[in-house]
């Protein structure tokens, strides 16, 4: 069964090289974590003491400010990262979306950069051979489908990750928001197929800035704040505490 259990789990990350402390809060403000310091290398701890147990049907967000451990959480649940202490057990094909450049070469086709996503993202090359008219379709890219990725404008980049992303099927998709570069009525489409998406996946946890998408796609949430969790429940409440307002009721008031 699709799952994701992790129990009291810690990620560190020694770094090397660092002579000053001064270059340690530097490192410490952008991890968001905590230095460990009773070794003479400084230890980020990136997230601390995380205990969690997702399972297939649960849509959920990660809040949090920028550096809080959201991404080094999501990189935890897909098994890139293992835990330096505790344990993290993940039961599904994984979809990892963090960076939707990742896998994209600029020196070739868009199409060509179609297959080289999808497989990147464990989909086969039939099953992506299959898809491509759909995607081509979606990304209203036309002729410049033919041509190098370098040619392409970062919203024209973003259309083509996003098609090719939005076609897959995974059991368990954790998504890092980075589709801000598309103009509204692109969004707007593009926000439909993620639906889609959400509704074919057995889970998803989503991180992101966005009220509007965590309203649509998720149910719940996860605040995250210094590398913990702080709160964790139904989306309205930790929205709620976390902004000092209830977000919802002002989206739902548009």
């Amino acid at each position: 069964m699709v799952s994701i259990d992790i129990q009291n789990a810690s990620v560190d990350f020694p770094i090397f090289d660092a002579k000053t402390r001064s270059l340690k809060k530097a490192v410490l403000g952008r991890a968001g974590g905590r230095i460990g310091t009773d070794s003479r290398v400084p230890i980020i701890e990136a997230l601390h003491d995380i205990t969690l147990s997702l399972r297939k049907g649960e849509r959920v967000a990660l809040v949090g400010h920028n550096g809080a451990g959201k991404s080094t959480l999501l990189r935890l649940m897909s098994g890139i990262y293992e835990p330096t202490r505790g344990r993290a057990r993940i039961v599904g094909k994984v979809a990892p979306v963090f960076d939707l450049a990742v896998g994209m070469d600029p020196e070739i086709s868009g199409l060509e950069n179609i297959l080289i996503r999808g497989l990147f993202l464990g989909m086969t090359r039939k099953e992506m051979d299959s898809r491509v008219d759909d995607i081509a379709a979606f990304t209203e890219l036309g002729d410049y489908l033919d041509m190098p990725l370098r040619t392409y404008s970062t919203g024209m980049r973003v259309r083509l990750a996003l098609g090719v992303v939005t076609s897959v099927d995974p059991e368990i998709l954790l998504l890092d928001e980075g589709i801000g570069a598309v103009d509204s009525e692109f969004l707007a489409k593009a926000r439909d197929r993620l639906k889609e998406l959400v509704e074919r996946s057995g889970m998803l946890v989503f991180a992101s800035h966005s009220d509007e998408f965590l309203a649509d796609l998720c149910s719940t949430a996860i605040w995250m704040e210094h590398g913990t969790i702080r709160e964790h429940g139904p989306l309205r409440d930790v929205l709620h505490h976390y902004k000092g307002r209830d977000v919802l009721a002002e989206i739902e008031a548009r």
